[in-house]
């Protein structure tokens, strides 16, 4: 991995087989301040998507073991991930192009290309994915934009209910402090708070979205207190 200097750097992963294109790309895209991976076959690339959080992809056409098309398929329909996909290939039909579309790519450059033209493009998704900044509330690799009421882990999309969403949004908004049970239930039933132990068996599933499918748990309960949402325990 390439650690990129300053602030907010773009994490991208670059996925084509061909090493000088990407020690081409590697050596632009350092001077803009980019993070980068890199896979050369489209079962290494599945893994890294699936396991580390990025802001974009630039994804070959043409890749050993798993082609462009059918890894953005699977992303988007298989692993619900919604990171903006480039699309590299030498194709430049319409065709080609309506089938990298439908397969969930975002955009589509065709080789041979300028990287000024890629740096560009890439810019461009990353601005339209992220949206404002102040209708997106992150804790570590978790985000939910209050906006479109979208919740994403490590790049993957989470599907809450509701009640779950508004759970999430509240310990969110109040992270890393902890949030009473009360205003939590409160939050949920108004004055009319249920009998038993209502909030708790919301509080599992929200877990059982949040922080099961991952290595580190983001949610933590504060004895008798409440609960709140950090990174540290």
């Amino acid at each position: 991995m390439v650690h990129a200097l300053g602030a907010a750097p773009v994490r991208a992963l670059i996925v084509e087989d061909n090493r000088d294109i990407c020690e081409n790309i590697a050596a632009y895209l350092e001077k803009h301040r980019y993070i980068l991976d890199f896979a050369y076959d489209g079962i290494s690339a599945m893994h890294l998507a699936l396991t580390h959080p990025f802001d974009v992809i630039v994804l070959d056409l043409m890749l050993p073991g798993m082609n462009g098309l059918s890894f953005c398929h699977k992303l988007r329909t298989d692993a619900k991930v919604e990171t903006p996909v480039l699309m590299l290939t030498a194709r430049d039909t319409l065709d080609d192009k309506l089938k990298g579309f439908e397969a969930g790519a975002d955009d589509y450059l065709v080789k041979p290309f300028a990287l000024q033209e890629l740096h560009a493009r890439l810019q461009a998704l990353y601005k339209r994915s992220h949206g404002k900044t102040d209708n997106l509330l992150t804790v570590g690799d978790l985000t939910l934009n209050r906006s479109t009421l979208q919740v994403h882990r490590a790049g993957r999309r989470v599907d809450l209910n509701p009640a779950g969403m508004k759970l999430l949004q509240r310990l969110m908004e109040q992270a890393p402090s902890v949030v009473a049970r009360d205003d939590l239930e409160t939050l949920l039933w108004a004055d009319e708070h249920p009998d038993g132990d209502a909030l708790r068996s919301h509080m599992y599933k929200l877990r059982q979205a949040i922080d099961r499918p991952f290595d580190s748990p983001l949610i933590h309960t504060v004895h008798r207190i409440g609960y709140r949402i950090a990174e540290d325990a």
